[in-house]
């Protein structure tokens, strides 16, 4: 039975499409012309990662390697890279973008297994490696993610990080790419037999980067003798925090070298920001969604012998590209946090709230990183991930250190091979 009206409904299928929907479509013309302008996927040569295309008014749709693009007309004209747009040489555009007709469409389009050729109305012609387009699509880079790995302490420690021994740091690419290979995944790395002195430290600092100047100076010695108005130069114990929150550009990278320590006490606290943050937006997306949005502000103000600075930064607790969502920066330090006075009043309650969600991930016993740094052993921080404090402490305790510019050390990081 089923197998006759089977053949009932394909034969009155096969009815209509002859007559009835064909008759329809003759009536009503613009329906007509809709059907038959509809675009159409247009495919290339046959290879492993075949691709096809559609052009419709506005924009071209790109399908390659499994994914699905599309490009604005006069995006895809102004990223031309022939020679005469786009200098190879200096790696910078020529074309002028405000003369591109924002009404632009190209006349032809063509493609094969691994190039887009579009000729423009005036005759210029624009190729595309497809695998380049793929990489810098919008669609591709809303997927592409820093490679990293989220630790606490447990994970940390089986991942048993060797540190990198100070001559093969300054004076091997093996060692300097082994040593910018830990730091961009864990966002902590070490070098060690380092000379216990502030000019070898400022050696090792300047192998991967400018050391920024800022109003602690270029190099600092650390010590518990209040010479600034900063809670760090006590023996106090400091909580988990991120450094120069109060800069609208937070420093990136933070060195640390203990040159001497005569008393007890004083282990450093390493908190893997990134990994509390996930945890939140796992467990609580709202309150990760709010301290990405909600700016606050950041302050500090210092009035100590010669030292006379009022220094303020603004920025949200969690900082997030638009196009993806990943987390990039975390300004956190409980110190320095200004007067909240950006927050409406009908919000502010619920930042309190979802500021409580991340500060207790960021004090879990098991995310606590505890080292006691030691004379002849560097500590590299990114303090633009990890979150740094110190127990207290007894007797003389001299640190130096500096902070460096993130650009330079990615930078560094780039011209060896490494996604960064």
């Amino acid at each position: 039975m089923w197998y006759h009206r089977l053949s009932q409904i394909l034969c009155s299928t096969r009815h209509q499409l002859k007559g009835g929907f064909r008759l329809q479509a003759l009536r009503y013309p613009c329906f007509q012309k809709r059907i038959l302008a509809a675009p159409r996927w247009q495919h290339s040569a046959m290879g492993p990662l075949n691709g096809a295309w559609q052009q419709h008014e506005d924009h071209l749709e790109l399908r390659y390697a499994g994914m699905v693009m599309r490009f604005d007309y006069v995006w895809l004209r102004d990223h031309c890279r022939s020679a005469s747009c786009y200098n190879s040489k200096t790696n910078q555009r020529s074309l002028d973008t405000a003369s591109v007709d924002l009404a632009i469409k190209p006349q032809t389009i063509r493609m094969n297994e691994t190039m887009l050729f579009l000729t423009w109305p005036d005759g210029h012609v624009t190729r595309y490696n497809l695998e380049w387009l793929l990489k810098n699509s919008y669609e591709g880079q809303k997927q592409a993610v820093q490679p990293r790995i989220l630790w606490n302490a447990e994970i940390y420690r089986q991942a048993q990080v060797l540190p990198v021994d100070f001559q093969s740091f300054l004076e091997t690419q093996d060692g300097l790419k082994k040593f910018l290979q830990s730091f961009l995944l864990y966002g902590i790395a070490f070098v060690e037999n380092v000379p216990p002195t502030r000019e070898d430290t400022e050696k090792l600092a300047g192998r991967i980067s400018l050391i920024r100047e800022t109003i602690y100076g270029r190099m600092w010695y650390f010590t518990s003798d209040f010479s600034r108005g900063d809670t760090a130069y006590t023996k106090l114990a400091l909580d988990r925090h991120t450094d120069t929150t109060y800069f609208q550009e937070p420093c990136g990278i933070q060195v640390f070298h203990c040159l001497k320590h005569e008393g007890t006490g004083g282990k450093t606290l390493l908190v893997d920001g990134f990994y509390a943050a996930e945890r939140v937006l796992q467990r609580a997306p709202a309150d990760f969604d709010l301290l990405s949005k909600v700016p606050l502000k950041h302050e500090y103000i210092e009035n100590v012998g010669e030292c006379h600075n009022h220094m303020i930064g603004v920025g949200p607790v969690l900082n997030i590209y638009p196009w993806n969502k990943e987390l990039y920066l975390i300004r956190y330090n409980n110190y320095d946090r200004a007067v909240i006075n950006t927050v409406p009043y009908d919000v502010v309650h619920r930042w309190y709230a979802a500021h409580r969600t991340l500060t207790t991930e960021l004090r879990r016993p098991e995310n606590e990183l505890w080292i006691k740094l030691k004379p002849g052993k560097a500590l590299f921080i990114d303090n633009w991930r990890v979150l740094h404090g110190r127990e207290s402490f007894t007797g003389y305790r001299q640190l130096c250190g500096c902070y460096l510019t993130r650009d330079d050390v990615l930078n560094t990081a780039r011209f060896l091979g490494l996604q960064a």
